[in-house]
């Protein structure tokens, strides 16, 4: 079969599509130009590589020689990975919330030649059903108002066209004050689902980043009911079918209100973001199980997600042999030939296994006699149930675990998205570290640094600019602002889980290259893409934190952070700056913005600036960084001074010049707003004035 121009592209995803016979373009002025010099609309396809609507569309019209034939006849066609390209993405997404309110993948876009939409949609069918527009229809009709009424066309573009950079402005106020911390946990508390945990009615979404802000919530504001719906979505996450309790990691989310039937791709920043998630609950509740969950995330990406230079790949798909989750289920007799009658009785109680299948298939509604193993309730509380010791029945688990993982291996696997992405990887190294640091095991933050290290070296141009995707020995395509915010992000967390002043120094400096090629120098923020990009009809500026948080929102902690650390206020500067430039939309709808507010709260509380003067391998140091490391208090900023590292660390962060490191022993030096308490010298002292610090 003859391949289409996407041959020659790195993306699965395009790759996915280089034999279809639509004759896709990637994104390129030689694609526009063609449309100028034939005289035709052209056809956008949005995507990914996990997508599981995605390959419904390409099986279903895009293989399809006769809608392929109307599609060339009537367009130039362009396939985008919306991963490669966010900024694409974020443009015609905004159109097609614009045009039909809501949006999603495949994204379907039909534009003029100059890139204005006049059309979006989201997944097609190849002809008409239930009352929806099929693909031939809309492009034979396309094709005809092209040729006979284009003034109708063209008066759509460009109305549209108008008013998308209304979807990139932003309205600026005062900064962000705790009642509207208050009102935004408000907010999230009524759409809580009392019975099932999570939030809003199915479909339903992880959403660490509002997880993270109802901890912090309840940790400026003493509101259990935070804590309360934190605790309550994270166990029914874990005990439902979106958690794969035999490989593990998260699935990206849940059909149903139960957390029982995923679509199954795994994506590395839900890994990461959630990752993050349990780990804080953890140091909140001090409850063992969200540590476990949080190893139990990183085992899965190390084990499965890792390059062997260390980046991570980027996303694992949700179908395998064209059926989305076989890899996953079981039958209860494959279940049963793999443990045999006795265990595969037990268990299969345990994870609610049934003869006919344990769910209901999404489209059809009917059972196929396939299982999602799941818990109905914790493995504590059947131990309970079953009169058994629950660290026995969890070694039990454990034990059956690994052999249905033996089996399973064995089946066809999904896609693996082998791409390493910058800003994903930057969520990872971030998530990576803090369960070093939180959780005392070093070899996370050496997988951390491992990552951190291939992007420097093949991801980072020769002037220090990072690019965004490498595949395939080539690392390509400028980055956008998310590559820098969450790998500051990540360099950070990493300082914090290893305290070499080298990862600070990188954070400073990739944070003031962002500022110069991504900053709005005339209302503040930054732009997804920098100045020097010009391919798009509007520069996008985001906010909104969805699957992902937003390069503003994370930038905002940044900044936050960098000022703590280094005490430069010129960074507090710009983090007002940042703050006020959204505050006004944010204060409309504070819900929707909750990263954001992770680092608003840092300026309403601004927490303590710690550092530990000491040799690194002293008792009492090591003592004195547990009891900091143990502690919940997201908003402190801490850093370790030794004789190695005083040199560095105080051209970073001038005020530790005149902290001094003692002979034998360490010594803590404390700060709240402003003001220093007396040095300490031991770490029984230290737990007791952090006991007695607010927050």
């Amino acid at each position: 079969m003859p391949y289409n121009q996407l041959i020659h592209e790195k993306s699965p995803y395009l790759l996915q599509h280089a034999e279809n016979p639509v004759e896709w373009h990637p994104w390129s002025d030689a694609a526009f130009q063609k449309a100028r010099e034939e005289d035709k609309p052209v056809f956008l396809s949005v995507g990914y590589a996990t997508c599981h609507w995605c390959h419904v569309m390409e099986r279903e019209s895009f293989e399809d020689p006769e809608a392929a034939r109307v599609m060339n006849d009537a367009f130039v066609c362009i396939k985008v990975d919306r991963e490669e390209r966010p900024d694409i993405d974020a443009v015609y997404m905004a159109a097609c919330q614009m045009l039909t309110g809501r949006g999603g993948w495949p994204l379907t876009i039909l534009m003029t030649p100059d890139k204005r939409p006049f059309f979006a949609g989201t997944y097609i069918p190849k002809t008409a059903r239930f009352g929806q527009a099929g693909l031939m229809e809309l492009c034979r009709h396309v094709q005809n108002l092209w040729s006979s009424d284009r003034k109708r066309i063209l008066d759509a573009a460009g109305s549209v066209s108008g008013h998308l950079g209304q979807a990139f402005a932003f309205t600026d106020d005062e900064p962000v004050t705790l009642p509207i911390l208050n009102q935004a946990q408000a907010h999230i508390e009524k759409t809580f689902d009392e019975r099932h945990g999570g939030f809003n009615p199915a479909p339903k979404f992880p959403t660490p980043h509002r997880l993270l802000f109802l901890l912090r919530h309840h940790h400026l504001a003493g509101n259990d009911k935070s804590l309360d719906m934190v605790v309550r979505t994270l166990d029914a996450m874990r005990q439902g079918g979106i958690w794969d309790h035999v490989g593990f990691g998260f699935h990206r989310y849940s059909t149903d209100e139960r957390w029982l039937l995923p679509h199954f791709e795994k994506m590395l920043y839900d890994q990461a973001l959630l990752a993050a998630a349990y780990l804080e609950a953890y140091q909140a509740t001090a409850e063992v199980r969200f540590a476990r969950t949080a190893e139990e995330i990183f085992a899965y990406v190390l084990r499965d997600m890792t390059d062997e230079s260390g980046g991570f790949y980027a996303a694992e798909d949700a179908d395998s042999e064209g059926e989305e989750g076989k890899f996953y289920i079981w039958t209860a007799a494959e279940f049963a030939s793999v443990l045999g009658p006795e265990d595969a009785d037990a268990w299969g109680r345990i994870l609610s296994m049934a003869e006919a299948g344990n769910f209901a298939e999404e489209t059809t509604g009917r059972r196929s006699g396939a299982n999602i193993l799941h818990l109905q309730q914790p493995l504590g509380a059947w131990a309970e149930t079953l009169g058994v010791d629950e660290a026995a029945l969890s070694e039990q688990w454990e034990t059956v675990r690994r052999r249905l993982f033996a089996h399973r291996k064995a089946r066809v696997h999904p896609l693996k998205d082998d791409k390493v992405l910058t800003d994903w990887n930057g969520l990872m190294i971030a998530a990576l570290a803090a369960g070093a640091r939180i959780l005392g095991k070093p070899e996370y933050a050496e997988a951390a640094a491992r990552a951190a290290g291939f992007v420097t070296e093949r991801l980072m141009t020769p002037e220090g600019r990072l690019l965004h995707r490498f595949r395939d020995g080539e690392a390509g395509i400028d980055a956008q602002a998310d590559d820098y915010a969450f790998v500051v992000r990540g360099m950070l967390e990493l300082y914090g889980a290893t305290f070499d002043p080298g990862h600070l120094a990188l954070a400073v400096r990739l944070q003031k290259q962002m500022l110069d090629d991504f900053w709005d120098g005339d209302k503040g923020g930054f732009f997804l893409t920098a100045e020097a990009a010009t391919d798009l009809p509007v520069r996008p500026k985001e906010l909104y934190d969805g699957a992902v948080p937003s390069a503003n929102s994370v930038s905002l902690t940044n900044l936050m952070l960098l000022f703590r650390l280094t005490g430069d206020t010129g960074w507090a500067e710009c983090a007002d700056q940042l703050s006020r430039a959204f505050a006004g939309s944010v204060k409309a709808n504070p819900s929707g913005f909750t990263h954001y507010l992770l680092g608003a709260a840092m300026a309403v509380r601004p927490g303590r600036e710690i550092v530990v003067a000491g040799d690194p391998g002293a008792e009492e140091t090591r003592a004195m960084l547990g009891v900091l490391n143990r502690t919940y208090a997201p908003h402190d900023a801490l850093l370790l001074k030794t004789r190695a590292n005083a040199a560095r660390l105080g051209a970073l962060a001038g005020f530790t010049a005149a902290l001094q490191a003692p002979d034998s022993g360490a010594t803590a030096y404390v700060c709240t707003g402003g003001a220093c308490s007396r040095p300490v010298t031991d770490a029984r002292a230290l737990a007791e004035v952090i006991a007695e610090g607010g927050p």
